[in-house]
């Protein structure tokens, strides 16, 4: 009886953090065709600069959507698994863009300043850190859990879209066990060979439109 009453609390700390997909969620967020240009947009960073995905033609970009008080970004944050991957990424000429669209009084909203003290704690190897009050950029994409992971080749397509891994969970124990699908899809483009892995399910908390 114990272990059934946890099972259905971790049920309701699920529901709390909006694990899965709201019936909002699944009305209203649809993402972009995968190998079909990916919708241009211009947003603002967290120092105030402007960033529009089309100047970035010629370069892989990768789109994070982040909440820094996710269970699940904190999994992989505080482990470093995804200040790795970014340096991993950038070193190699990727263009990596944290998108924030948690709007203003929900959780994971930050202001400019905060987001700057944020990634600096964290180590961040982001090429930028966009601030998507509005849920403008963050509805463009569908993007319905934080993290989701978008990547966008060369040419301006979008060639992957999901997890960032194989495992759905919050235990930082699982990264060593999980496939990693954006190191996959990056290390595939820089081979010059097609992304295997194109669509996931992704997981972790819904983005707080």
């Amino acid at each position: 009886m114990r272990n059934g009453l946890k099972f259905f609390s971790l049920l309701g700390v699920l529901a709390a953090l909006g694990l899965g997909l709201s019936g909002y969620s699944k009305a209203m967020l649809k993402s972009p065709e995968i190998n079909a240009m990916a919708p241009d947009f211009t947003g603002t960073d967290s120092y105030g600069k402007q960033h529009k995905l089309s100047d970035f033609l010629g370069k892989t970009v990768v789109l994070e959507w982040k909440n820094h008080q996710c269970p699940f970004v904190v999994k992989h944050y505080d482990s470093g698994n995804m200040q790795a991957l970014q340096k991993e990424a950038t070193d190699d000429g990727v263009i990596w863009l944290s998108v924030i669209s948690s709007t203003l009084g929900k959780q994971g909203y930050v202001s400019m300043n905060e987001a700057n003290q944020i990634a600096q704690a964290e180590g961040s190897h982001a090429t930028a850190i966009l601030q998507d009050v509005t849920g403008e950029i963050g509805r463009l994409y569908g993007a319905r859990t934080t993290p989701h992971m978008f990547v966008i080749d060369k040419e301006g397509k979008l060639v992957y879209d999901g997890a960032i891994d194989s495992i759905r969970s919050a235990n930082q124990a699982d990264i060593a066990e999980a496939t990693n699908y954006v190191r996959a899809a990056l290390k595939d483009l820089k081979a010059g060979e097609a992304v295997k892995t194109q669509k996931t399910t992704p997981y972790g908390c819904s983005v707080k439109y």
